[in-house]
């Protein structure tokens, strides 16, 4: 008798503490539901349109796993975004451009996150029949030297330029990596990379630049110096016009800011959207540059 009774107190404890366990880890996930749930409040990332799909995409899957949060994603170039995450206008500053590249800014009350890898390639309208171009030739039209695409090998055709405004980092990183800082003659000047591909599309003789996350078959590439705009190429240290995508804050972040940071940073972005985007994830690249343009091996 005393044996049963021993036997059925142990059961007894023993269900007991099978019940805590259940309810211990119904507390757990309950817990992790209501930190997303008490994710909340709505913050606005600005600047550069190089990273605007990938940063809006983004966001609408960051919003659909934390419905109280709102991120806003606009353009406006490089030079706006790092203007306004600097003066508290904008909670996060995208960028193609180190902040340090950039004048008037206090790079000292930035953070940088570093999101990916972005190349660009000057491309032009679809019945341009010239596939290649070297450096020289490419400085020679950008600055107006060259202004029919007879003097390249292409047709009788008038040369149009079409560039991004001041404030773009696009515009920087490619004067700089593309055209060896040479001043940019006066062409057609469109503030959206969209806007710039759908104006290389529909223009007979135009000629630009986009990164690559915006090419979408429209308009045609051109290779430099026998080097095609190739992720691969990109990644090798071959093909050189390329900048990487910053996402700046003014300090550390918080709350919603730093959520979404952390997102762009996680597998779901990194592994599966970047690449899909036409973006390069920074772990491939057997380079880096500095933001003085240095470049080095990994």
């Amino acid at each position: 008798m005393k044996k049963w009774k021993v036997m059925m107190a142990a059961v007894i404890c023993l269900a007991a503490l099978v019940a805590l366990a259940g309810c211990g880890g119904q507390d757990v996930k309950q817990g992790a539901d209501n930190k997303a749930q008490q994710l909340s409040g709505n913050i606005t990332a600005v600047g550069s349109t190089a990273i605007q799909p990938l940063a809006e995409q983004a966001a609408t899957q960051f919003m659909a796993r934390n419905p109280n949060a709102k991120v806003v994603v606009q353009g406006g170039g490089s030079g706006t975004g790092l203007t306004q995450v600097s003066q508290g206008a904008a909670d996060i500053g995208n960028s193609d451009l180190f902040a340090e590249e950039k004048d008037g800014i206090d790079a000292t009350q930035l953070v940088d996150h570093q999101i990916c890898v972005v190349g660009m390639a000057a491309v032009v309208n679809p019945a341009i029949t010239v596939d290649n171009l070297t450096k020289q030739q490419l400085v020679d039209i950008f600055t107006g030297k060259t202004t029919n695409w007879k003097s390249v090998g292409g047709p009788d055709q008038k040369v149009v330029l079409v560039n991004r405004p001041k404030a773009s980092g696009t515009r920087a990183v490619f004067k700089k990596n593309a055209l060896g800082d040479a001043e940019e003659a006066a062409g057609i000047e469109e503030d959206s990379s969209g806007t710039v591909r759908k104006i290389i599309k529909e223009t007979p003789g135009a000629i630009g630049y986009l990164a690559l996350s915006y090419l979408d078959g429209s308009v045609k590439t051109v290779s430099l110096d026998g080097v095609a705009p190739t992720k691969e190429n990109i990644t090798a240290g071959k093909y050189l016009v390329w900048g990487y995508e910053h996402c700046y804050t003014k300090g550390n972040p918080s709350g919603v800011a730093d959520a979404f940071l952390k997102y762009l940073m996680s597998d779901d972005v990194q592994k599966n959207l970047i690449p899909q985007l036409g973006y390069i994830p920074s772990t491939e690249m057997k380079i880096v540059r500095d933001a003085k343009g240095n470049i080095k091996n990994k």
